[in-house]
């Protein structure tokens, strides 16, 4: 069994994790595969917060394979796996003893570069001092110009992230939707759509003032007036290793203190 390892750079803990993971993995039989081995892996691993794991989500849509994540981050909404459950996921990865969960992704097309996400594309503004204006068509019909901060498209994965702060709904990733929340609007109407799956989203900059692209942070580059950036459903699901059952509203309660 091959793996591939996403660590977060910096914190000393995550470093010292991921060699215990190698360990691991080493006295379980498995193999874990150096940067730029041509050879695919069995799975994907991220070692860190959120950030990691979408990281690691990039790899994993990549080739085609399951991901799990331990959390050594704050929140921790993508990750499965907790650093005392080392052994015990290792084990089961090896062993087959685990399920998958598929989570739609967003893909994001600009000047015919396609970047595909787990979280969301987010379309905002580069001068933080003016208002930016994008013209939304849905499945090619004009639906609304808006004067704001910015728009995200987020899928039922990533609405628990930036969207969630500008107010959009939470969705079970279970689900397969996207979430169209606009970023401080200045209109009447700033409310979040959710919208079928296979809805194709058209959004252009209608107005002289620099707009940026990002998909699940990753820069796609500055639009300038008349340039359009396309929005759809990704080519193909991640697969997320589950190592239990655990309701989306057993993770919001945990996640955010409910108790």
């Amino acid at each position: 069994m091959k793996f591939s390892l996403e660590v977060r750079q910096g914190p000393e803990n995550a470093r010292a994790f991921a060699e215990k993971l190698r360990a691991s993995i080493a006295s379980a039989g498995g193999e874990v595969l150096e940067p730029g081995e041509p050879d695919p892996p069995d799975f994907v691993l991220a070692v860190g917060g959120d950030g990691t794991v979408l990281a690691a989500a990039q790899r994993a849509i990549g080739h085609d394979v399951p991901l799990l994540g331990f959390n050594l981050g704050t929140m921790g909404f993508l990750a499965e796996a907790e650093p005392d459950d080392l052994v015990e996921a290792v084990d089961r990865l090896m062993n087959g003893d685990y399920a998958l969960s598929e989570r739609m992704t967003v893909t994001a097309t600009v000047g015919g570069v396609a970047v595909t996400g787990v979280n969301d594309v987010v379309v905002e503004k580069v001068d933080s001092q003016r208002l930016i204006h994008l013209d939304v068509s849905v499945d090619g019909v004009h639906f609304l110009t808006y004067r704001a901060d910015g728009l995200i498209i987020a899928t039922p994965t990533g609405s628990t992230a930036y969207a969630f702060s500008a107010r959009g709904p939470l969705l079970d990733p279970v689900l397969n939707a996207l979430i169209l929340t606009p970023v401080a609007a200045h209109s009447l109407f700033d409310r979040t759509l959710v919208l079928p799956p296979e809805t194709r989203l058209s959004i252009e900059v209608v107005r002289d003032r620099p707009v940026k692209v990002t998909v699940d942070k990753i820069a796609m580059g500055v639009l300038g007036e008349g340039d359009t950036v396309e929005i759809e459903q990704g080519p193909r699901p991640v697969r997320f290793v589950r190592l239990r059952h655990r309701p989306f509203s057993g993770l919001i309660t945990d996640k955010f203190g409910l108790t």
